[in-house]
């Protein structure tokens, strides 16, 4: 999942760069004076925001995708423990230990 995040992250800070790049054509003869003067300070910029990003999608993806899942566990434990409807061998390992 975290691969999957990330690849994600990485798609949509690199759409984000471009839109950037776009709105800010007019600085391009500054390009030399702004990345030696500002450079590291533009770089922890980019990071920062690649790392919240990278916690706004990680946390909607755990939203959208992992609904319910404490309840769905309950059940399967439920249904392990009771023997209905769940194979007979998860059963028996559940039981051994």
């Amino acid at each position: 999942m975290i691969a999957n995040v990330f690849f994600a992250t990485t798609i949509l800070f690199i759409a984000l760069l471009f839109l950037l790049v776009q709105e800010c054509a007019f600085l391009i003869p500054y390009r030399m004076l702004l990345v030696e003067r500002y450079g590291p300070q533009i770089a922890l910029y980019a990071a920062a925001v690649f790392f919240n990003v990278f916690a706004g999608v990680y946390a909607a993806t755990r939203k959208l995708f992992l609904k319910d899942t404490g309840r769905k566990l309950a059940h399967i434990e439920k249904q392990l423990w009771t023997g209905e409807s769940i194979s007979e061998e998860l059963s028996r390992r559940l039981s051994e230990e």
